[in-house]
């Protein structure tokens, strides 16, 4: 994993990050094109930028569909 700043990407809003504030992008035409997935926080659009490799950045999207994820209040 390492972080950069890329300003030049196309950054689409994560499809599950629509739950009160928490959102993730990425940059799927980058990740088709070199195989690593960068992501932002969309609030923080000039921040840092986190790339991933594509086969870790499945498996936490298959995690997430499966509710890997996901706490209980006090948990």
């Amino acid at each position: 994993m390492t972080t950069t700043t890329t300003t030049e990407l196309r950054w689409v809003k994560s499809s599950y990050s629509d739950n009160g504030g928490t959102c993730v992008e990425w940059a799927p035409a980058y990740a088709s094109a070199t195989g690593v997935v960068p992501v932002r926080d969309s609030k923080d659009p000039g921040g840092p930028v986190l790339n991933v490799s594509a086969g870790a950045f499945a498996s936490f999207i298959e995690g997430v569909k499966a509710s890997e994820f996901v706490r209980g209040f006090g948990a």
